[in-house]
């Protein structure tokens, strides 16, 4: 984890006169971008537009073909090239996230919108709200105070940000003001039915493979309160899935009657693991991965651990042993 640094506070408002005071602005997503990310992203993008503002997005990983429907005929590479006064991070917790865009932009970031409780305020000014389920809450209130109307496509790009980050509205972080905001953009005219099919019931025949093989691995620690599951390299080689067709994989085992936190190891390197936790209201992983180097919010976190498969696994049920250790 980068270490905390010193961030002034902004509110909707405050964020809105930032970015009112550039004319050349940058839009940064994070590294394998999730719908929330690149909601926040396109939303504000189109925002910046329609104030007449040059602007343009870049995330470390490219703009996956899955969110395809927020950007249509979006092409990466015919954005303007300008060099920017202002550097908006959208959804970014830590610089970390940032990936290969890191050594360009660290300390340059004038501006970040997030709803992680883990962000280390590395930006210069920060509206961070924790109460938000997703960041696009807080984007569409600096669209709001920019005096910009909504438009479809930013409706589009806000319900599914709204969407992903919640589990299409099941997830414990869903509160009314979610409801109420997702119910805005319906009003539209957006095919939230498609949105949400398109999110959570279409997957490839290579993705259905690869989940069954990630659930072979499955295994019970503290009376089945606890699962592991693991994604080696040679699954992910073999089915072929993409990075971006991954999301979700972690959270299918949490589904499981009695299980308090899942956790996934997807094999980055031989002795690199990445950690992918989601848990119930009993565990909050955002504060474990936080004591293992990561973060996240408190029912989906994560961090990346060093060693042998088995040593890894040893190293969390440890981690873990405080929550789910009955007193």
């Amino acid at each position: 984890m980068t270490q905390l640094g010193t961030s002034r506070p902004v509110d909707a408002a405050g964020a809105a006169a930032i970015i009112r005071g550039a004319d050349h602005i940058v839009i940064l997503c994070h590294q394998k971008p999730d719908g929330d990310t690149l909601g926040s992203g396109f939303a504000l993008l189109g925002a910046l537009r329609a104030l007449g503002k040059t602007a343009r997005i870049e995330c470390p990983d490219g703009f996956p073909p899955r969110y395809c429907f927020m950007y249509p005929g979006f092409t990466g590479e015919e954005q303007p090239a300008f060099a920017p006064e202002l550097v908006v991070a959208v959804d970014i917790a830590d610089v970390q996230l940032l990936g290969d865009l890191r050594p360009r932009y660290e300390g340059r970031i004038g501006l970040c919108v997030d709803h992680h409780p883990s962000n280390t305020r590395y930006a210069e000014n920060l509206l961070l709200d924790t109460g938000a389920a997703a960041t696009v809450e807080s984007i569409y209130c600096i669209i709001q105070e920019l005096g910009v109307g909504i438009d479809y496509r930013m409706a589009v790009c806000i319900y599914t940000g709204l969407a992903t980050d919640t589990g299409c509205f099941r997830y414990s972080n869903t509160t009314a003001r979610t409801h109420i905001l997702a119910a805005e953009m319906m009003r539209t005219g957006i095919d939230s039915y498609r949105i949400n099919k398109m999110m959570f019931e279409t997957k490839s025949v290579a993705r259905m493979e690869l989940e069954r093989r990630v659930m072979d691995t499955l295994e019970y620690h503290y009376d089945h309160r606890m699962v592991i599951t693991v994604m080696t390299r040679r699954a992910i080689a073999e089915t072929g899935v993409p990075e971006e067709d991954m999301e979700g994989i972690a959270a299918v085992p949490r589904q499981i009657e009695g299980v308090d936190v899942a956790v996934m190891l997807q094999q980055k390197e031989e002795r690199r693991w990445r950690v992918s936790m989601r848990s119930s209201e009993h565990v909050n992983s955002s504060a474990a991965c936080a004591r293992l180097g990561g973060g996240g919010h408190a029912r989906a976190a994560g961090c990346t651990l060093e060693g042998t498969l088995e040593e890894v696994k040893a190293r969390l049920v440890e981690e873990l042993r405080t929550e789910l250790t009955p007193v």
